[in-house]
């Protein structure tokens, strides 16, 4: 019988909040049981296991962070949108370093299909991306040129990888700049052959 008060929500709520407190790889159901003052068996009712957990959480942010996003960029295109995105993408990396963590774990693809926020995350980048003319499979490239950088960028500065002088927002926008430049002289697949 499930423990009045627990539900699936709040267990990924919990999960979410530990993983930004104390990060990713320190959320299992051990810290969870005692944060809700219950025995980690009693949560084996509403997850299967730390991996199923995991994989919730991984999709609640996934959500968090595309709601931000297309918060940001609704009604912009082409620069304006690649810096609102980006903007928006850096702030939810660095405000919740740890549910950003969740983001960035393997998800099983038939998750991903099953998921409204996860779909919605690909149309809306692939929807700011296609403003700069692109199509497949320049579309995939530009995706992971973006997600790479972005990615990379804010797990460096999070951990404070960036011991020079010069400001790192500075470098970010610069960093923007460039890829805004990239996207709009972008080497189409034809131009290979």
């Amino acid at each position: 019988m499930a423990r009045a008060g627990i539900t699936v929500d709040r267990l990924v709520a919990a999960a979410a909040e530990l993983a930004d407190e104390s990060g990713f790889e320190n959320v299992t159901l051990s810290a969870l049981a005692r944060r809700f003052g219950v025995k980690d068996a009693s949560l084996y009712s509403h997850v299967r296991n730390l991996h199923d957990l995991r994989t919730r959480l991984a999709l609640r942010a996934g959500g968090e962070l595309i709601d931000r996003i297309a918060a940001a960029v609704a009604g912009r295109a082409g620069r304006d949108a690649l810096t609102a995105f980006a903007g928006a993408y850096r702030s939810y990396a660095l405000e919740h370093p740890g549910r950003y963590a969740a983001t960035q774990i393997r998800v099983d693809q038939s998750l991903i299909a099953g998921s409204p926020a996860l779909r919605r995350t690909a149309e809306i980048t692939y929807g700011m991306l296609r403003a700069y003319g692109l199509t497949e499979p320049d579309l995939t490239d530009a995706v992971r040129l973006l997600r790479s950088t972005f990615h990379g960028y804010c797990v460096l500065e999070s951990a404070g990888g960036f011991g020079a002088d010069r400001d790192v927002t500075a470098s970010w926008d610069k960093g923007v700049q460039a890829l805004h430049r990239a996207l709009t002289h972008w080497p189409r697949e034809t131009d290979d052959a």
